[in-house]
């Protein structure tokens, strides 16, 4: 009898042969991993751009206020607009890359079956917290989207509020993953995003 591992990467399933083909005869899981590597690669990049663009601005306000003396109005909600997107945007990068903070103690102390129901347990948990995401943020984004910031009227108040859906919808996506490729648990690949800091 084959041995179920407890967790499978997503670089392990990629030539991972299913009975569900692609119109090209590829694996479907395959062809679904390689789709989440692209949101991944463009998550990752939208968080970046934020930060570069947050880093810019912040000190333009601080030098208009303190040098020029003629404080400059937008820097600041603009930086914090670009946070929000920041926050979740990293935030599903943290999660397909097992960043995010968990304790291990549990899962460390079992094996088997008992860790595999532990992480389809959590996986569910995660789903749920997502889906009311994407469903009660949408209708948020819907409610406000007609209404104007004040420092950038053409700026709908709904458009700051859309990173909360789609925050949701991509980590429901990458939640699809883990539980496609049972890949519970998992640690840092080597080249995560914050292997770059090393």
């Amino acid at each position: 009898m084959t041995e179920v591992p407890d967790s499978l990467a997503p670089d392990q399933v990629r030539g991972s042969t299913s009975g569900m083909t692609g119109g090209r005869g590829e694996p479907v899981q395959a062809s679904y991993i390689r789709l989440m590597d692209a949101i991944h690669a463009a998550s990752v990049f939208v968080a970046g751009a934020c930060l570069v663009v947050i880093t810019l601005i912040i000190p333009y306000g601080v030098f208009c206020r303190y040098v020029l003396n003629s404080a400059a109005s937008w820097p600041e909600p603009a930086a914090v607009l670009l946070m929000i997107v920041l926050s979740f945007f990293s935030a599903v990068v943290c999660y397909r890359e097992h960043l995010h903070i968990g304790v291990a103690l549990l899962p460390n102390a079992l094996s088997g079956l008992p860790k595999i129901l532990l992480g389809w347990f959590i996986e569910l948990a995660m789903l749920g917290t997502n889906l009311f995401m994407l469903w009660y943020g949408t209708k948020l984004v819907l409610t406000t989207w007609h209404q104007s910031i004040a420092e950038f009227p053409l700026l709908s108040v709904g458009v700051t509020y859309l990173p909360i859906p789609l925050g949701g919808f991509v980590t429901i996506l990458f939640v699809i993953e883990r539980l496609w490729t049972s890949s519970f648990f998992g640690v840092p690949p080597e080249q995560a995003v914050s292997a770059a800091v090393e």
